[in-house]
């Protein structure tokens, strides 16, 4: 089975895809980001757009996830954001197509929300008590240009299942997505203070600097 968790940036999929995967043995994290920033980072400067936009990523994400979801025995877990109909037909519809038990999900949240969680993702809150309490914003720019497009887009019944989360936790999350797919997880017996400790460890080994 393929998990692929869709939705904005910084609406929650990696943390969300950790922790499933913490709790649900045999299960991996293929994440499509990785070849993207790779190929990014293999053309210069000028010529750097959004990766999604070349054919060798939407096929190398195929091929890749194809392997994994063949080769290995347990669910695989993709956390990404698509938001263009034919990328995601290239991409998970392909997976769906070449016979693979693609689960699909997109975790959603109201604009303000998931600016709350931009703020504080990474050193987010670090930053908020050196810098003030929109540097972490500032850091992500990126995220936050595309953020309407993604909520507007990701909206659309092309991309259900639709998850809300502004009033959900991470593990909560992940329970419903195990729930709806037909998993059983394992019972989340972390303290509160251990699971932020954990999720800060995840944001800060996903930030990226270019």
């Amino acid at each position: 089975m393929l998990l692929w968790i869709n939705g904005p940036f910084g609406g929650g999929k990696t943390q969300t895809a950790h922790e499933i995967q913490r709790r649900l043995p045999g299960s991996v994290i293929c994440d499509p980001e990785h070849p993207g920033f790779g190929l990014r980072r293999m053309l210069p400067p000028e010529l750097r757009g959004d990766f999604q936009d070349l054919t060798s990523w939407r096929q190398g994400v195929v091929e890749v996830l194809d392997l994994a979801l063949t080769k290995h025995d347990g669910v695989v877990i993709a956390p990404m954001t698509v938001t263009d109909l034919d990328y995601f037909a290239e991409t998970v519809g392909r997976l769906g197509e070449l016979g693979h038990d693609v689960r699909h999900f997109t975790l959603l949240a109201e604009r303000e929300t998931v600016l709350r969680r931009l703020r504080e993702r990474g050193f987010g809150h670090l930053l908020r008590y050196v810098a003030g309490k929109n540097a972490g914003l500032r850091r992500e720019s990126w995220a936050v240009q595309q953020l309407d497009h993604c909520l507007e887009r990701l909206r659309e019944p092309e991309f259900a299942e639709h998850l809300w989360t502004d009033h959900s936790t991470v593990p909560k999350t992940a329970d419903r997505i195990a729930v709806l797919a037909g998993l059983r997880l394992r019972p989340n017996n972390e303290s509160a203070l251990r699971t932020r400790l954990r999720q800060a460890g995840v944001g800060i080994r996903h930030i990226r600097f270019d």
